[in-house]
């Protein structure tokens, strides 16, 4: 490979915001499951019809069969923390303050786990199997964060 070099040029750094805007088609599955958060705050799942596995988040696919799902179903917004990682440094795509704590949720009636903040706990608090609640915001806009976090569910 053969490069000039043009004589004569500096280069130079323009001190500018620059801005992009990106489209992102969701699918028809996944626009379901973001339009039933969004505008009934209720949390649905896709039976594979091979397996049986109810999926969440909804996929148009199993990822363990690769068959075709398409029974949609109610899954509960509770379920049980299956593990987390708790982030100590600010991430500018999610305004949360740190410490910053991803779960992955099971909810009752789903067979695979959701990826998700965790809200209302200390990292100090958190175990295993802890029970946890979807809090939704007010204000939703049809993507995954109008749920603002899971809970923990106070025990009776």
């Amino acid at each position: 490979m053969m490069t000039n070099k043009i004589e004569g040029l500096e280069a130079f750094v323009v001190d500018k915001p620059f801005e992009t805007w990106f489209l992102n088609y969701a699918g028809s599955v996944c626009s379901e499951f973001l339009t039933e958060l969004r505008d009934n705050k209720r949390i649905l799942g896709i039976r594979c019809p091979n397996c049986n596995r109810v999926l969440v988040p909804a996929r148009p696919t199993c990822a363990r069969c690769f068959t075709q799902t398409k029974d949609w179903v109610k899954v509960s917004d509770t379920g049980s923390l299956l593990t987390y990682a708790t982030a100590y440094q600010a991430l500018p795509c999610y305004p949360v303050q740190p410490p910053i704590i991803y779960g992955v949720i099971q909810l009752e009636g789903a067979d695979t786990g959701l990826v998700h903040l965790l809200g209302e706990v200390s990292p100090k608090d958190i175990f295993i199997g802890m029970k946890l609640r979807a809090v939704f915001n007010d204000e939703r806009k049809g993507d995954i964060r109008d749920i603002k976090y899971f809970k923990p569910i106070e025990s009776p």
